[in-house]
């Protein structure tokens, strides 16, 4: 362990791949986010390991004589963790930490850990136990020898074990348990939502830490949890809204991430139901991240995953102000210009172009645009709810500009 401005960090090493099927700017960037991931869960990453291969190693991910390297410097630097960027097989996952004789965990379980971390409600702390069963059950044998596990820290929150049958039988017992408690939530939060009425529902969606809980805040003039961290949001908020006279439902919900593991999708969708029933969808995307594109890829993966992709949707292109072109050189014969060096308004002219007026560019935090913002989200509320109660569309005018405060 480590100590940095009094906050006890687990030392921690990375280790990626480059393959056919991600190059090696792919593998920076995706160890990018690991690393932000692991500072998240409570980490500290002193180094990176990668390795050019066609596949991973079906026994050991990497190849030997890199998990050597790996193995020397875990033994010299006295690392208490070695996290690798892809899913591992129970086999791999035993295979490994016998070689490197510390904790091994993989991207999916590193996730599950921060979910378990972050997850405030009962219902929340319950769906995220039911993903860290499932993820278990296949992983169980060699892992622990008691009921809870001893050691504490990054990926070692959630159930534990005791002998090998019992406890496959045991984890079942409460994968079946935790569904059934699911399930009865789940019809708890549908009568809610009944409840709500007819009114227009607005959902925010996107990539984790894109500033969905902050744009919430501002809007809704509530408290909304909101962190420089992935995953600072877990629990879905809905809040009423009301822009001149005319009321909505506004949800902040769950960010996405690339290779989000599947336990978790399966076990928070009722979460997502929010996102499946909102009439409209606010689509944050982080602009001053240099992926962003990658992101919204993502995210649209997410949302057809959920049948949610069709939904009247408007991008918000959030943090104008954090936005930063790399310098380029007019003169320079060589380097060729790219999406890198444009400007906002050169990327308001590229496929952005095409999203019209459903493309919104604003900054959260500096209160700037809000409100080119909140006249775009109340004229398409406006109009759903008209369809909606085509008898009411009077006491709805047109919206007119007033002062921020």
């Amino acid at each position: 362990m480590i100590e940095k401005k009094d906050i006890t960090l687990e030392k921690a090493v990375l280790i990626g791949v480059v393959t056919r099927d991600q190059n090696e700017e792919q593998s920076r960037e995706y160890l990018d986010e690991l690393e932000f991931l692991t500072y998240t869960a409570g980490g500290e990453v002193l180094k990176r390991f990668t390795q050019k291969m066609d596949m991973p190693n079906p026994k050991t991910f990497i190849g030997s004589g890199k998990m050597e390297d790996v193995q020397n410097y875990i033994k010299d630097n006295d690392i208490s963790t070695a996290i690798f960027d892809d899913e591992l097989s129970a086999a791999q996952e035993r295979n490994i930490s016998k070689i490197l004789e510390c904790k091994v965990l993989d991207r999916t379980n590193l996730i599950l850990d921060i979910f378990a971390q972050r997850a405030q409600t009962s219902y929340a702390r319950t769906q995220v136990e039911l993903a860290q069963c499932e993820y278990l059950l296949p992983r169980l044998k060699g892992m622990w020898t008691h009921l809870e596990r001893q050691k504490g820290g990054i990926g070692m929150r959630g159930p534990g074990e005791t002998e090998i049958e019992t406890d496959r039988r045991i984890v079942r017992d409460k994968i079946a348990l935790l569904k059934s408690k699911i399930k009865t939530i789940d019809k708890q939060m549908a009568v809610q939502r009944g409840n709500r009425g007819k009114m227009v529902r607005v959902a925010l969606v996107g990539y984790t830490n894109v500033g969905k809980s902050t744009l919430m805040n501002i809007v809704s003039k509530s408290n909304v949890f909101a962190e420089n961290k992935l995953f600072a949001t877990l629990d879905t908020t809905v809040r009423k809204v009301v822009i001149q006279n005319l009321p909505f439902l506004l949800t902040d919900t769950v960010g996405f991430i690339r290779k989000l593991p599947t336990q978790l999708i399966e076990s928070f969708k009722s979460t997502l139901d929010e996102v499946r029933e909102a009439d409209l969808l606010l689509h944050v995307v982080d602009i001053s991240h240099p992926n962003f594109e990658e992101h919204i890829e993502s995210v649209n993966k997410i949302l057809g995953e959920i049948d949610s992709s069709n939904k009247p949707t408007i991008m918000v292109f959030n943090k104008i102000d954090a936005y930063q072109p790399e310098p380029f050189d007019d003169d320079d014969l060589i380097t060729e210009r790219t999406s890198i060096h444009y400007s906002l308004d050169e990327w308001k002219n590229t496929w952005m172009n095409r999203v019209g007026n459903n493309a919104l560019f604003i900054s959260a935090l500096n209160k700037k645009n809000l409100d080119t913002f909140k006249k775009r989200v109340y004229d398409e509320v406006r109009e759903i709810h008209v369809t909606r109660f085509p008898y009411n569309h009077f006491l709805y005018p047109d919206y007119t500009v007033e002062e921020e405060e």
